[in-house]
């Protein structure tokens, strides 16, 4: 495809459902999609990884709730619970990918980027949180968990259950982006932008310091994407391709789609909040910079997606 690709990966890929959440069930998805990436590789694509992290911020967050709550240890803010799952999720991505590089024989090397994303103050989702993290709950626990967190935000998300949501401002700026640039020029496989990165945010003095959010993991991305000057963004979701009309006796996969199309369908209303439209929005921000082609679809079709054989593709 020339150049290189930057993939995205859903947190909720590595944790299936609530009975799989442990480290050793995400180490297995993470290994399954390892596997797809080196495919990639190995067919000669360059390629720099990104990852969310909506479920493990969730359980990072209890965590250290419930620590505090029952025995006094220190809180861990949220921004610094994005940094560990960042660094976490970076370690089984790498030696995931470094060990099937190995047993391919591909001369690869893999490196990950604790990377830190701009963003404004400002921005009126820190007064209107919209990110889901952690478990999905019934009405009845959501509920009993509102009496017990009155703080909490909590929603319906996307017909699976309702979720704690937390500030998800908009990505302004990739600070680590000429490292990430350097390390994929020199040849490595990079990871980075983990969890949509660590927000913080400049203070008068132009410095930096950390500010509790989470951002998007797909406008994240995209906002990568951009600033390394990408060929191509793929964005891994739960189904191989795109559909409209999903659910209904019309239903369509989309296959390859133009920016008009797909801005028609969105406004039509095809693509639900929770979970496709960001990535639609991501996507459009992408293309309308610099980039050529969006793919999205699910892990197991990366190569075949690659090659035009699976996948939605929106072109410009």
């Amino acid at each position: 495809m020339g150049k290189y690709v930057v993939v995205a990966i859903g947190g909720n890929s590595l944790v299936k459902d609530n009975d799989r959440d442990s480290i050793q069930d995400q180490s297995e998805a993470v290994r399954e999609i390892a596997a797809n990436i080196a495919d990639m590789v190995q067919e000669g694509t360059d390629v720099v990884v990104t990852h969310g992290n909506g479920p493990q911020v969730g359980f990072e967050l209890r965590r250290s709730e419930v620590a505090h709550e029952v025995i006094g240890m220190s809180a861990v803010p949220l921004v610094n619970c994005v940094a560990d799952t960042q660094g976490g999720i970076g370690y089984l991505v790498q030696q995931a990918l470094t060990n099937e590089f190995i047993n391919r024989g591909i001369t690869k090397k893999v490196a990950t980027v604790i990377t830190q994303v701009e963003v404004s103050s400002d921005d009126p989702n820190f007064q209107n949180p919209t990110k889901p993290v952690g478990s999905f709950f019934t009405a009845e626990q959501a509920e009993e968990l509102k009496k017990s967190y009155p703080e909490w935000t909590m929603i319906e998300d996307s017909g699976r259950g309702y979720r704690r949501v937390v500030p998800s401002p908009v990505p302004v700026d990739i600070v680590e982006k000429d490292v990430i640039k350097s390390l994929i020029e020199s040849g490595y496989v990079v990871i980075a932008v983990g969890g949509g990165g660590i927000p913080v945010v400049k203070t008068a003095e132009q410095t930096y310091e950390g500010i509790d959010a989470v951002i998007d993991k797909d406008f994240a991305t995209s906002l990568l994407a951009e600033q390394i000057d990408a060929e191509a963004l793929v964005i891994t979701t739960g189904v191989p391709k795109v559909f409209v009309h999903f659910g209904t006796p019309e239903q369509k996969a989309l296959d390859e789609v133009s920016v008009e199309e797909i801005k028609q369908y969105a406004a039509e209303g095809h693509f639900p909040k929770g979970s496709m439209l960001p990535k639609i929005e991501a996507s459009l921000k992408f293309l309308e910079k610099q980039g050529r082609r969006v793919i999205i679809t699910n892990p197991e079709s990366l190569q075949d997606a690659i090659q035009k054989q699976a996948g939605t593709h929106i072109i410009n």
